[in-house]
């Protein structure tokens, strides 16, 4: 039987992981403390290896999308640094008890949270993700694994150099977080095959990743990250108010998950509307794929959309445009297109906004907001270590509470069952 080539990694992760079960809230925001400073300290080098891999990605063809999301700048940095002083700033989860209650028999029973172990995180082309994912795996007391892509591995190399540092300056073991910085995609498989060490696998990265975590994974597997999101702009909505979440949802930043794929519209004020979404996106680059109805109304300023348009995550400036008749078939649309990330309604009728948010199951579901807040930041959970679209265990921006499970503890008086 053929070694687990990651084996030695999950042993020493295994045993870092319970060195982190001894500390408390203090020490844990010691460390984060410590982590941001180790990242301030390095952050030449830390700029100077992102823009090795950056060259490199330009040199390879990688999508522009590909390149914002695996740029650093110092404002960058700052903005990671500053989501580690806002975990730092929220409440430890872990050894808290959810729920308390006495039994008929005297014995007290509670549920208290506990870290999950080890976390192995699998992502592509963003080198915050270390950052983010070691900052929340010590927080919660968990030991993490990652495998970043391979257009960032000078990147995440020199981000592991500073988050050593840290650890080693607070005498804790280094391997509590490490980094499988070989691009060798058989290694994907042996973190995905390495269940006796590993209790719990996130990919971030496109469909492929996710399917491909979801066939060979034997450990459980937390998809999501991947966003179809759509906006339903119904015939009571404030269009003026409206047409400005629209531009914020597509052009704000639309190389990311949260971004505008596809604007439904209802029919009844879509001859208004869409030709005033065209003249605010178009000057700003934005390419626009049209239904039948919608191409009418847009007199040349769009493209017919085509068979699986509105299955794309666009991560770019291209937006699709259907007219709907009503709430009902927008909920339709997005009820068969959506990835279940993130869906806004914009209206000022309730009873619309009130069917929307029942009807719609995505993780995040908005009323006359822009879907770009779907975000650990945004959200007050600090920093993030995906999105799940799934719909066990964790929903949405996944912070502290997500990287913890729970043990039921009993406490009797000598008790003895009956």
């Amino acid at each position: 039987m053929t070694t687990n080539p990651l084996l030695p990694m999950g042993e020493k992760a295994r045993a870092a992981s319970y060195a982190l079960l001894g500390l408390g809230a203090a020490e844990k925001n010691a460390l984060l403390a410590t982590i941001s400073a180790q990242l301030h300290a390095h952050q030449e080098a830390i700029l100077a290896a992102n823009a090795e891999d950056m060259i490199l990605a330009e040199q390879s063809g990688l999508s522009g999308a590909m390149l914002d999301r695996l740029l650093l700048t110092p404002e960058r940095l700052a903005a990671i640094r500053a989501d580690i002083d806002t975990v730092i700033g929220l409440a430890d989860p872990v050894g808290i008890d959810i729920d308390s209650r006495l039994l008929e028999n005297g014995m007290r029973l509670a549920r208290r949270r506990i870290p999950l172990g080890v976390v192995g995180v699998i992502y592509e082309a963003r080198p915050n993700v270390t950052v983010d994912v070691a900052v929340l795996a010590l927080k919660t007391g968990n030991a993490a694994i990652m495998r970043g892509g391979k257009e960032t591995v000078r990147s995440n190399q020199a981000l592991m150099v500073a988050i050593h540092a840290a650890l080693a300056e607070r005498g804790l073991p280094k391997e509590a977080v490490q980094l499988i910085d070989n691009p060798d995609r058989a290694l994907v498989t042996a973190l995905l095959n390495l269940d006796s060490h590993v209790d719990m696998v996130i990919p971030r990265g496109g469909a492929g990743l996710h399917q491909l975590c979801k066939e060979q994974a034997r450990m459980p597997v937390i998809t999501g990250g991947i966003g179809i999101c759509h906006m339903f702009i119904d015939r009571a909505a404030d269009l003026k108010r409206a047409l400005a979440l629209v531009e914020n949802a597509k052009v704000q930043r639309p190389t990311v998950c949260n971004a505008l794929d596809t604007l439904l519209v209802h029919q009844q004020v879509a001859a208004e509307f869409l030709p005033q979404v065209a003249a605010m996106l178009k000057p700003q680059g934005v390419t626009l794929k049209a239904c039948p109805k919608a191409l009418a109304l847009l007199s040349g300023e769009a493209e017919a959309a085509g068979e699986g348009d509105f299955d794309t995550e666009w991560l770019s400036l291209v937006l699709g445009v259907k007219v709907v008749a009503d709430v009902n078939e927008a909920i339709a649309h997005i009820r068969a297109h959506s990835s279940e990330h993130s869906e806004s309604v914009i209206t000022e009728d309730r009873r619309v906004a009130d069917q929307f948010v029942a009807a719609i199951n995505s993780a995040a579901v908005y009323v006359n907001a822009s879907t770009r807040f779907t975000d650990g930041s945004q959200f007050g959970l600090g920093a993030e270590v995906a999105v799940s679209t799934q719909k066990l265990h964790a929903r949405g921006p996944m912070g502290l509470e997500a990287l913890t499970t729970y043990k039921w503890v009993g406490t009797g008086d000598y008790h003895a069952r009956q």
